[in-house]
């Protein structure tokens, strides 16, 4: 898939300022909403390994996190990772967006998507 991809949940504030940002910008982009189409393992752990790792990929400030079970808070491999992922999509920080040559950028922010996309 070409072009801008915005990863996130539909109904996330954050990922609203993100898309009107992009609309506003003119930056063509496809939006996925990852609880509706989950995100393939493999791509999870591109994503963690662009951005720093899962401590930077995963969101434990959101209720989704504190939630969990003390167990399910230390997962110690990749797969534990995307299981608890798969099963917790909206553990990841969002939006994520996914440049045309693969790149991976998380959050938003008027100034950072500025720098982003040259605007």
């Amino acid at each position: 898939m070409g072009g801008v991809t915005l990863y996130g949940l539909e109904k996330c504030d954050t990922c609203r300022k993100a898309r009107n940002w992009l609309a506003r910008f003119g930056v063509e982009h496809a939006f996925v909403d990852y609880r509706e189409q989950r995100v393939p393992a493999e791509t999870l752990k591109d994503w963690a390994r662009q951005v720093g790792g899962w401590e930077k990929l995963v969101n434990k400030s959101g209720p989704t996190w504190r939630n969990l079970l003390p167990q399910r808070k230390n997962p110690g491999s990749d797969p534990e990772w995307t299981l608890l992922i798969k099963e917790h999509p909206a553990l990841v920080r969002r939006p994520v967006v996914v440049l045309e040559d693969g790149r991976v950028h998380i959050g938003f922010s008027d100034n950072g998507y500025k720098r982003l996309f040259g605007k």
